[in-house]
């Protein structure tokens, strides 16, 4: 396989092949471990970066050098949702939240450590609907990805009642806003 498949520009040390690059990107390769993967294997081809992405990967006890994410749910208890309820819309909240992490490189490669890092997820509680906005202003104003939930207000709680806020982040951080708050 030659080193590029269209003619174009020299490729300097820190230049990587765009078409191998959307190739690994197709292979659900986060963008800076595809760069990453193709710089070390000298942009050969996009088969040899994910041999030693995936080679990588597996030898790899711990993503991130010791930095450990969590994503949180804030529950609503001042609506007084039954356990079902409440399971629906922190489902609502993780999905919701991770779309909400597809919107930035940075929080994609967030995402893809915190899943490659056991995925930890933490359900709490808050008082009201106040304090899930002041919770989600501090975790924004720290650069934390949020999403709130809003009901649609076909069961339990009326429409707009806001249920659930997802905080994604580095550990530390986002327990920076929400460690004082006790486990549902």
């Amino acid at each position: 396989m030659e080193p590029s498949e269209e003619p174009g520009p020299e490729l300097g040390p820190a230049d990587v092949n765009p078409v191998f690059l959307q190739q690994l990107r197709e292979l659900d390769i986060p963008e800076e471990a595809a760069k990453q993967a193709l710089l070390q294997t000298g942009n050969v081809s996009a088969e040899e970066a994910a041999m030693y992405y995936f080679n990588k990967l597996e030898n790899e006890e711990e993503v991130g050098d010791d930095v450990q994410f969590k994503m949180v749910f804030v529950v609503n208890m001042d609506l007084g949702m039954g356990i079902g309820k409440v399971a629906a819309q922190v489902g609502h909240a993780a999905v919701g939240l991770y779309q909400t992490l597809q919107e930035k490189n940075s929080w994609r490669e967030m995402a893809w450590k915190w899943d490659h890092s056991g995925a930890k997820k933490v359900v709490l509680q808050g008082t009201n609907a106040a304090h899930l906005l002041e919770l989600q202003a501090l975790a924004s104003s720290l650069g934390l990805p949020t999403h709130l939930v809003q009901d649609a207000g076909h069961t339990q709680v009326a429409s707009g009642s806001r249920t659930v806020l997802g905080i994604m982040g580095e550990e530390q951080m986002v327990n920076n806003v929400t460690g004082s708050l006790q486990l549902l």
